[in-house]
């Protein structure tokens, strides 16, 4: 929690008066309560309350106090779900800023993942927002590949287009966007070029498109690279009178996959790089449904502990917060082992604190060699 920036914190919870009328349950207790729910996987407030209460010296060090499952659950319905979403912004900024690895242009990972919200209490908010596969909410992310933390998040309705708010995401340049072909929109990758950004996805298989030129695969890349094109998009007006406006000549590479039938077919406007790098980083697309797998299985977001859509947005905030806690922990004190190790580490021993237990085992150790100088060993 000493990565939490405590002063930012304050100054948004006052900018938006989230701890008004609190009465000494604030925004601060909620966040600690609910990372420790997350890092000890407590599946309800009743085992939340038992295993957090159980350590009552070390409450003072965190700034909290004991809580109570009935406060927690008022707490969870009635803050507000902004002040949370600014401080996981602040933290994803930081860890992108310190675990980021030296390298000339990022490699961004864009998707989304649906979270399945139905049953009492969730139907009455989720129900009007379904769609034909899922009804619940939808957690867009953009993912780093080179800090393996994400760098921005959206939590919306289920029912929300994934390119719709794709769209919304500001570009950087120079930066490489990687996405599946669920993003398919002509206008918005023309705005890539415009940014001075690059995009790498799969082309579909109705997409209509005119050959320019051939381009030459190395010897070593034949095995893999079926074929390396420039292309244009052949139909300015596509179905319904949308014109896309996107003229730039794009690459379409031929991928081979031993394990399908077909091979893979990429669209991407960076015409520099080589075609096996173009491969290798969409073949990097996987990282973040790992993502997606590990928060799911290792934090609480697919049992909640308030139904209504405030509870549940601010513990899927308040697990990402926890996520990029444990990534700056894990870059400051354990680097080179995996996250989940050092979760593990952390649910062992959640109220232990290693610089106070070294200083001890310290001065433990200089008492003892005092009194050897003092008095010297009946045995030897």
């Amino acid at each position: 929690m000493q990565q939490v920036p405590r002063g930012t914190f304050q100054a948004i919870i006052e900018r938006h008066g989230a701890d008004k009328y609190t009465k000494g349950f604030g925004c601060l207790e909620l966040l600690t309560a609910q990372v420790f729910g997350h890092l000890s996987g407590s599946r309800s407030l009743r085992e939340l309350e038992t295993a957090y209460n159980a350590h009552p010296t070390q409450h003072y060090h965190l700034g909290t106090g004991p809580i109570r499952r009935s406060t927690l659950a008022d707490a969870c319905a009635h803050r507000m779900p902004i002040v949370f979403e600014e401080l996981a912004s602040r933290l994803m900024a930081t860890a992108h800023r310190t675990v980021r690895r030296s390298m000339q242009a990022g490699l961004l990972l864009l998707d989304s993942t649906s979270l399945t919200l139905k049953g009492r209490g969730y139907d009455a908010w989720t129900q009007s927002q379904r769609t034909r596969h899922t009804q619940g909410l939808k957690l867009h992310v953009l993912y780093d590949h080179g800090t393996g933390t994400p760098v921005m998040q959206e939590i919306t309705a289920a029912n929300v287009n994934d390119v719709t708010q794709g769209a919304r995401m500001p570009l950087r340049r120079g930066e490489t966007y990687v996405f599946d072909k669920g993003y398919c929109d002509y206008a918005w990758w023309a705005r890539f070029d415009a940014h001075q950004a690059f995009f790498i996805t799969r082309l579909k298989r109705n997409a209509r498109v005119a050959r320019v030129e051939a381009r030459a695969i190395p010897e070593a890349d034949r095995t893999t690279i079926l074929d390396d094109a420039v292309v244009r998009f052949s139909n300015p007006s596509p179905r319904g009178g949308r014109g896309h406006r996107y003229t730039a000549p794009v690459r379409r590479i031929t991928v081979d996959r031993p394990d399908k039938p077909t091979p893979l077919v990429l669209i991407t406007n960076d015409l520099t790089r080589p075609a096996a790098d173009i491969a290798a980083g969409y073949k990097t697309r996987w990282q973040i449904e790992l993502f997606f797998k590990w928060i799911k299985q290792n934090l609480k977001i697919k049992t909640f502990y308030g139904r209504s859509e405030n509870a549940v947005r601010i513990q899927i905030l308040c697990a990402l917060i926890a996520y990029l806690l444990v990534a700056l922990y894990r870059q400051a004190h354990t680097t080179g082992i995996s996250m989940l190790r050092v979760l593990n580490r952390l649910h062992a021993g959640l109220f232990q604190r290693p610089d106070s237990d070294d200083a001890m085992d310290r001065r433990r150790r200089e008492r003892q060699r005092t009194l050897e100088a003092i008095q010297p060993r009946l045995f030897t």
